[in-house]
């Protein structure tokens, strides 16, 4: 070969690798997960509520209106979202789903560990798995403190301060004592400290570290806040953000009828583990309860800022995919209930917010229905690497590019003996017949709920509605 045929070969290579398009590099990921947040912020409609820092997010990102849990429980709802598994069957609907579930079966793989085979770097901050650090402890510190998911973290960076361990820090109050140790627990406390004075300060001030480190290599930074979940314990200044007297009770403060004894509790996450007035179901303890709440997100929606903050100052927000994500909603005196563990719109609706890099019809809120499975594959989907086989939920990819497609035909929800579907208009929830014992099995196994018409779910319709309850069972079948 002459060299002039060499040059021009290699002249002809390189126009043709000039040509091809450069691959992207991979974003970023921090991923932000916050306990028992309903959709109770500002951008949500919630006028009441002080969010700015999320409602800033939300105008940069997509919200999503109709996003549902797989299960209205901590653990459960974690397991689901990490490992993207349906949690069809029932060691999978419990807080132990990790641990049961992880020496049944050493083939499920998390969504921090396929990144972290992919090369990214995977740091574990506060709750992001069911315990509080990333470590197996029982709520009063026993036990060998052993990866909760092994494999998967790079680090665990959990700060404990004056609480020590995690489920202290977890249920902690302001004096360093958490709920299992406390002698009088009380579900709200409301101390004039800083955001130091309370867990998820040092929560948020570990993340900024963490973000300083990373910000040369590709991660996943999990970011797992612990309020507003029981006990509602924030400093005052947040409190001080909210007149009591200007706060709305529940719309829908009444125990439904017509409903299968499973679909409610009495509870006890609220009532069996905090001392109480003796008056705890008047309208005081109500809205002071409901105060606790608020205060709660707003002080978690300023540790969120901080770290949005801390991006933008590192120049890593235009590559960064951030997510906010509520574990499940809680009943904050709806249907008669404070908690979660229900398959109501209130346990099973939560808050979802998505900031992609070159994000495209910003601030527009979509009504395309979403699961937390969808999360895992969405993440996958960015971040190019390859998901399990087995996985359930589907990439959001395109409802984050179009706010107008419509998204899933349904959202489906497990809670012990039953499962839940809930459509654009309807929720379905179905009921094994199962009898306690000395009583018959109850009646009610199918509750029907109109959202067109009841968007509180006060009126059990199936007995109207045969032909829905018809084409909705068809579709559990096909789909749940």
């Amino acid at each position: 070969m002459s060299s002039n045929c060499h040059w021009i070969i290699v002249a002809l290579l390189t126009l043709l690798t000039l040509a091809q398009p450069a691959q992207a590099k991979r974003p970023n990921v921090l991923f932000i997960a916050v306990d028992d947040l309903r959709p109770e912020l500002g951008c949500y409609g919630e006028r009441q509520m002080i969010t700015p820092r999320l409602d800033q997010l939300a105008r940069q990102g997509r919200l999503f209106k109709r996003h549902y849990v797989q299960v209205p429980t901590c653990g459960a709802s974690r397991f689901a979202l990490l490992t993207g598994l349906r949690p069809s069957f029932s060691r999978a609907l419990g807080n132990g789903a990790f641990g049961r579930l992880s020496r049944a079966n050493n083939r499920i793989r998390t969504l921090p560990q396929i990144l972290k085979q992919s090369g990214y770097e995977t740091v574990c901050i506060g709750k992001i798995s069911h315990s509080p650090d990333g470590k197996v402890y029982t709520y009063r510190g026993k036990g060998d403190g052993h990866r909760e998911m092994p494999g998967s973290w790079t680090r665990l960076a959990t700060p404990y301060g004056k609480w020590k361990y995690g489920w202290g820090a977890f249920f902690g109050y302001s004096n360093g004592i958490g709920r299992t140790f406390h002698p009088h627990p009380t579900p709200t406390e409301m101390a004039d400290v800083d955001d130091r004075g309370y867990p998820d300060g040092l929560i948020a001030d570990a993340a900024l570290e963490e973000l300083d480190k990373l910000k040369d290599k590709p991660f996943f930074l999990a970011v797992g806040f612990y309020k507003p979940h029981l006990p509602f314990n924030a400093p005052k200044k947040y409190w001080d953000l909210y007149d009591r007297s200007k706060i709305k009770l529940s719309p829908n403060p009444t125990r439904p009828g017509g409903i299968n004894r499973a679909s409610w509790h009495g509870s006890g996450e609220m009532f069996g583990r905090y001392r109480h007035p003796k008056q705890r179901r008047g309208k005081a303890h109500a809205l002071r309860l409901r105060h606790g709440y608020f205060a709660c997100v707003s002080y978690i929606d300023t540790q969120i800022g901080k770290l949005l903050d801390r991006l933008r100052q590192l120049k890593l927000d235009k590559n960064t995919i951030v997510i906010v994500w509520g574990d499940h909603g809680w009943h904050l005196g709806d249907h008669f209930i404070w908690g979660k563990h229900s398959l109501f719109d209130r346990a099973l609706r939560s808050a979802l917010i998505i900031r992609v890099p070159g994000q495209k019809s910003p601030g527009v809120a979509t009504s395309g229905i979403a699961e937390t499975l969808d999360l895992m594959p969405t993440i996958a989907d960015y971040c190019q690497v390859m998901l399990p086989a087995n996985i359930s939920g589907k990439s959001l990819r395109g409802i984050l590019d179009d706010p107008n497609q419509p998204g899933k035909k349904g959202a489906f929800g497990y809670w012990r003996a039953g499962v839940s579907l809930r459509t654009r208009r309807w929720r379905l929830t179905s009921y094994k017949p199962l009898a306690r014992k000395g009583k018959k099995p109850d009646p009610v196994l199918t509750e029907l709920y109109d959202h067109r018409r009841d968007p509180w779910e006060m009126n059990n319709v199936a007995a109207k509605h045969p032909d829905v309850v018809k084409r909705l069972f068809a579709q559990l079948r096909r789909d749940g």
